[in-house]
């Protein structure tokens, strides 16, 4: 009996272990589908100055981090200059932002579907840590901007953006009068401000110091998990997510009967709430 016992308690071991262990995590360690971003993430040993720290593990390229430090970048034809010369103390904030969207891959949490004719991803409400987000508004509150959402609006008549006919240039306090401002509605709500600090394990940095690690793996790690925790994810699970959530069945329907045949009495009390967390 004792032997059966521990037979049945070793699949039961193995039962649980294939419970936990699904294939790959669809919102971790990946690169939206958007116009710059390589499909995996993988070591980049050249990125370009702001953009290093996502060297180890990037989802841009080194041609694409060089890009990002110009002033007229090839990247979106952007123009930062729109309202005279963005000070370099409050450029360096935006190439930091550009690194940040280029090459981490840790906004999966965050990726949302786009119905756009150049990606067809984009983040939406990352969290911002409190200091990344104050810092930028502090550097940048001087500078001058005729717009409040960078995303759309603008005069693209001569193939870079102009500020829209009739609108003033103004300086950012008056654009954007709180950090938040600043942060939640020049993407669009690409990011959310948070009350959260660096190194809380709670919002994403853009700028850290690649010799203590990606403090950005943790953060997803964690939001993942509370995303996967939610109705309205179970309800609308993606594919890749169903299957792996659905490479767990075949280890029970394989494993359970021979659990209940070891086991004297068969097994009472597993229910549903076993697969609750998955």
């Amino acid at each position: 009996a004792g032997g059966r016992m521990g037979a049945g308690q070793a699949l039961l071991v193995l039962l649980a272990t294939s419970a936990v262990m699904p294939s790959k995590d669809p919102l971790l360690n990946v690169c939206m589908d958007a116009k710059h971003h390589k499909t995996q993430p993988g070591p980049e040993g050249m990125l370009h100055a702001q953009c290093s720290p996502w060297k180890d593990n990037a989802c841009c390229t080194a041609n694409t981090s060089a890009e990002a430090h110009r002033d007229q970048s090839n990247l979106y034809n952007f123009n930062w200059n729109h309202c005279g010369v963005m000070p370099p103390k409050c450029k360096r904030h935006f190439i930091q932002d550009t690194c940040l969207y280029e090459c981490s891959p840790n906004l999966g949490p965050w990726i949302n579907q786009v119905d756009s004719s150049w990606r067809r991803e984009r983040i939406l409400h990352v969290p911002l840590c409190k200091e990344d987000c104050e810092e930028w508004w502090e550097d940048c509150k001087d500078s001058v901007t005729c717009k409040e959402n960078w995303h759309k609006g603008w005069n693209w008549a001569t193939g870079t953006n102009r500020c829209p006919w009739g609108s003033m240039c103004r300086p950012f306090s008056h654009v954007f009068p709180q950090p938040k401002d600043l942060c939640e509605k020049i993407w669009s709500n690409s990011y959310r401000y948070t009350t959260e600090r660096r190194g809380s394990g709670r919002c994403i940095q853009m700028w850290f110091d690649p010799a203590q690690g990606n403090p950005n793996v943790v953060v997803a790690k964690y939001y993942a998990w509370k995303k996967r925790s939610s109705p309205a994810w179970m309800e609308n699970v993606t594919p890749a997510t169903d299957a792996a959530v659905g490479a767990l069945p075949w280890a029970v329907l394989v494993l359970l009967p021979l659990v209940l045949m070891v086991l004297p009495g068969g097994v009472g009390g597993c229910g549903s709430h076993g697969w609750g967390s998955l």
